[in-house]
This record gives C-alpha cells, sequence and structure tokens, in this order.
C-alpha cells in the first residue's frame, strides 16, 4: 500500500518557501448619504385622555410634517412612546397633579437642503424637541467595497517590494485575512447633537432653514497578507 506523506504547509515557512506577511490598510474620505434625526414630541396636562388626545395630535401634525418631504425621507420610525403621572403631596397621601406624555421619533434623510428646512420646521412646533443631525453612511454603500480592494492592493504591493528588496518574487498567496472596514467616526457619534425646543413662535413669520454642513466620513479598512517567496539567493 503507498502512503501519501504530503508534508502540510509549514506555518512559519521553511528555506525552500519562505513565508512573508504584511498588512494592508486603505483609507478613504467621502460625503455622508444620511442624515439621522431624533425628535420629541411631548404633552402635559391636568387630565389623562386629555393629555394622551393632545400627544395624539401632535403627533400626527409631525408625521404628517415629516412625510410631506416625500423621498427625501428615507427612513421613519416610531420609538418609546410614554406617559408619566406625576404626584403632588396632598394631606397625608399624594395624588396625581400633572401627566407628562411623549414620542420618540426618528427620521432618516439623503436630501441635506430638505433636512435644514425640516429641522427648522420641526423646530418651530410646540413642545417639540429635535436632535441630530447625525451623518453617517450606508451599510452597502460601495466605498466600503472600494476600501477594502484598496487595502488588498496595498498588501500585494507591498510584499512585492519586500520581495524586490531579497532579490526574489512572490509564489503564492497563502492566507488573507480581513480585519475590518469601519467609519473612523462612529454614526452615533458624529460631532455634538444639535438639540432645539421649540418655545412657539412670535408670530406667523417661517424661521430660516439651517444651513448644515454635512460631516466629511473616513473609511479604514485592514488586511492582512501571507504570500511565500522563491528561495530568494541571500550573499
Amino acid at each position: 500500500m503507498t502512503h501519501n506523506h504530503r508534508r502540510p504547509d509549514a506555518p512559519h515557512g521553511t528555506p525552500e518557501a519562505p513565508h512573508l506577511t504584511v498588512r494592508g490598510e486603505a483609507h478613504l474620505e467621502t460625503d455622508p448619504e444620511l442624515a439621522r434625526i431624533t425628535i420629541t414630541v411631548t404633552a402635559r396636562g391636568t387630565d389623562r385622555r386629555t393629555t394622551v388626545d393632545d400627544l395624539t395630535r401632535r403627533n400626527t401634525t409631525t408625521l404628517d410634517l415629516i412625510k410631506t418631504y416625500g423621498e427625501a425621507v428615507e427612513k421613519l420610525d416610531t420609538g418609546a412612546f410614554t406617559l408619566t403621572p406625576e404626584f403632588t403631596k396632598h394631606g397625608r397621601g399624594e395624588r396625581i397633579r400633572t401627566h407628562h406624555g411623549s414620542v420618540h421619533l426618528t427620521a432618516h434623510l439623503n436630501d441635506f437642503t430638505a433636512l435644514g428646512e425640516l429641522t427648522t420646521r420641526l423646530a418651530d412646533q410646540e413642545l417639540t424637541r429635535v436632535d441630530g443631525p447625525w451623518w453617517s453612511l450606508r451599510p452597502t454603500s460601495p466605498i466600503h467595497a472600494t476600501a477594502r480592494q484598496q487595502a488588498v492592493r496595498e498588501a500585494v504591493q507591498r510584499a512585492r517590494e519586500y520581495a524586490e528588496a531579497l532579490g526574489t518574487t512572490l509564489a503564492a498567496l497563502v492566507e488573507l485575512a480581513d480585519t475590518g472596514t469601519e467609519d473612523t467616526h462612529h454614526p452615533m457619534s458624529y460631532g455634538m447633537p444639535r438639540a432645539a425646543m421649540a418655545r412657539g413662535p412670535v408670530d406667523d413669520t417661517p424661521a430660516p432653514a439651517l444651513d448644515l454642513e454635512p460631516e466629511r466620513q473616513h473609511i479604514h479598512a485592514t488586511v492582512n497578507a501571507r504570500f511565500t517567496l522563491h528561495p530568494p539567493h541571500l550573499q
């Protein structure tokens, strides 16, 4: 019986097949694709039902306003709804003094001109708070693939330069490890949130739209690559 004693590739290489491990990196900068804002609509009153009705009305008005921007609003989510009673001392006990209600909304916009106008109009509403914007890229943005490909090309080029310094050439790719593609600024922390609490307009004159400057996004991709070399003739 014939046995195949083929020796597996040595993890650290051999004189006949030396290994070379390099790191490839890519740093790209691009404009954001999305802007996220959060809207908190509130209501308060002494009567529970009246407070709920008021909050429902304000929430509907806010949703209708956001939806008038059509395709500029890529995504709209309704978050937590809360209704909290506030108690006050009454004799030896307590009684409900007032009710506080709130609804949290999140809007993702792809039109930054519309973003400035919408933010201003939302903040102009009574008892409405606006936070943001937070700038980001879509997870499916092709810039991520571009960064990964550039990191691979840099790893190959770096390996070729090392091989050339040894007077030899690359033989084969042994391993390619993706160590990650990431935004150096996380979408949740792009700058300090801008917040506005509407106090009710003094007159009917619309407030001028905010001029919001999109924050450039920085993409970082890294790979580790391991190659075998043709045995160099060291002097």
